[in-house]
């Protein structure tokens, strides 16, 4: 396997979806646009997977899981954030599922924890 490559392709296809995650909340359109927001963090997870373990990562969007078979410790805050976020790969899908769509301030605090999220895992790039 070609882990460059891989990683790449997903960290790429994060950015991508951050920028769609930008549109939609722009747009008014929250509960999409944390969807999206959730697919960025989860294919940023993905790229730590593929770059520390050399393997393709699970078809998988548990966030949490994905941390810890990248082999990260995040802390107690970003596991809150981090679970925070996955509930978004589901309202995306099953709307009805969470009780009602987000409202702005919900969405900023969201968008905020996955940006803080994204930092971290940025650095683990950078080493």
């Amino acid at each position: 396997m070609d882990t460059a490559k891989h990683t790449a392709y997903w960290r790429d296809s994060a950015g991508e979806d951050w920028s769609a995650a930008k549109a939609l909340l722009e747009r008014g359109h929250l509960r999409h646009g944390l969807f999206f927001v959730h697919l960025a963090i989860e294919k940023t997870l993905k790229a730590c997977v593929v770059s520390r373990t050399q393997k393709m990562p699970p078809k998988t969007h548990d966030l949490l899981r994905l941390s810890s078979l990248a082999g990260l410790t995040p802390s107690g805050e970003q596991s809150v954030s981090l679970t925070l976020i996955g509930r978004y790969c589901m309202e995306g899908r099953y709307p009805d599922s969470w009780g009602g769509s987000p409202d702005e301030e919900e969405a900023s605090d969201v968008v905020i924890r996955a940006q803080e999220i994204s930092k971290w895992l940025e650095t683990l790039f950078e080493t």
